[in-house]
């Protein structure tokens, strides 16, 4: 058996835990630059509020209601999603942690029988150690533990722990849960489904296996026998290596002038290349985009990217960021006001696979050694303590008007008690 800890409105539930005058008002958590929202409490979805809505589209309804209104703080909720993992991992057999708020678990050699009451046993056990509600999914597949972690959040008397394995009760929740809302249905399928006349999950499992095979490949067909209760999406103990890592950002206004891109591509690289040598692994591909603001139509309007390849594979954040330059200036257009930049990293492998060139211009045991120096001393002085002269030392502006205070990941801003 499988289960799914999922996090109720996470970044919301992040920002209660130290401001409890939150707990019963409709709150939303923006994303960078307080663009759009990104988190809403239970408070705030009932009055309409949109994930993925502009701030200035849901602002009526923010002021007609209340809205308690907050800028992410992904310091705190990297630091509070770490202590709800260490939770569980010290309640169950195993953990594989799948998002910043979502865990699978491995419930296996445990009795059925003691499920439905595990579940309530880590979900008010996560709550009293990090304070985040969270809900427990248990079924025979990962697929369906999903469905079961949503029924929690739409069902309270479940009491966050729901127990789904009799195969009448499977077919029954199927029979209406929306086929879009499957996990790895996603946005390319739902919509062939749906024009095929599959609106619900228990249509889905109705259809024949050869046509699933045909109309959406291996991937769907897994899901298909996943739904049907057949485990084909095992469980990972360490997490499979990234093969794409993206940094972008957007700015708080539109950047015209080539060395602003210029730094805030240097440092995006430099935060890709030190994903890349934490996991032990190297690219052959760099990728930089740039954007205009696609919500201001009056302005003209450009999307700009660009791939290059370096000559050897490599981690080097002085090689992907010369790298990194080079496609910035070929894709660079004057008169444009540029919202939002990234860089993305691809044809990602191990490290200990790249076989070199004789003809290499770099001395990879060199660049190595520069590379953990440099990771060493961020690692223990702060990050960006040393960094390329490209990026600079001035960080990308941005709008964070609403931001709270770091509670657990600054001495600075360590909450205060009153007595």
């Amino acid at each position: 058996m499988y289960g799914l800890a999922d996090c109720n409105n996470f970044f919301v539930s992040c920002e209660r835990v130290f401001a409890p005058r939150l707990e019963g008002i409709p709150v939303v958590v923006l994303s960078n630059n307080d663009g759009c929202v990104i988190s809403r409490s239970n408070e705030a979805k009932a009055i309409g509020i949109r994930m993925g809505q502009p701030l200035f589209q849901a602002s009526p309804l923010i002021r007609r209601h209340g809205v308690q209104v907050l800028s992410s703080n992904y310091a705190l909720y990297s630091d509070m999603s770490h202590r709800v993992m260490t939770t569980l991992r010290s309640l169950v057999p195993a953990a594989e942690v799948y998002s910043i708020d979502e865990a699978f678990l491995d419930l296996s050699g445990i009795p059925t029988g003691e499920l439905s009451a595990l579940g309530r046993r880590i979900a008010s056990t996560v709550r009293r150690h990090t304070g985040i509600p969270v809900s427990i999914g248990t079924a025979p597949s990962k697929t369906l533990a999903k469905i079961a972690s949503k029924l929690c959040k739409q069902y309270p008397k479940l009491h966050d722990s729901c127990l789904m394995y009799r195969p009448e009760d499977i077919a029954k929740v199927l029979r209406t849960f929306p086929v879009q809302d499957i996990w790895g249905i996603g946005r390319r399928h739902g919509p062939m489904l749906r024009g095929a006349g599959i609106l619900t999950a228990g249509q889905f499992v109705q259809a024949r296996e050869e046509w699933i095979r045909h109309r959406m490949g291996v991937a769907g067909l897994r899901t298909w026998k996943e739904l049907r209760g057949e485990p084909c999406i095992g469980f990972e103990h360490t997490p499979p290596a990234k093969q794409q890592i993206c940094t972008s950002r957007s700015f708080a206004a539109e950047a015209t002038d080539p060395d602003d891109l210029r730094r805030a591509v240097a440092l995006f690289t430099a935060q890709c290349a030190e994903k890349l040598r934490r996991q032990g692994s190297v690219c052959s591909e760099v990728q930089v985009f740039i954007a205009t603001n696609r919500h201001r139509p009056e302005l003209p309007q450009q999307y700009a990217n660009r791939i290059l390849s370096p000559p050897t594979p490599t981690d080097s954040t002085l090689e992907l960021t010369v790298l990194a330059e080079r496609a910035l200036r070929s894709i660079f257009t004057p008169g444009f006001g540029y919202k939002k930049a990234g860089v993305i990293l691809s044809g990602i492998g191990p490290r200990a696979a790249v076989q070199t060139s004789l003809f290499d211009p770099s001395d990879r045991g060199r660049q190595t050694r520069l590379m953990k120096a440099l990771d060493q001393v961020n690692g223990r002085f702060g990050r960006h303590t040393l960094v390329t002269a490209a990026q600079g030392f001035d960080p990308v502006k941005t709008n964070r008007n609403h931001v709270s205070p770091n509670y657990t990941t600054s001495w600075d801003e360590l909450p205060e008690i009153k007595v």
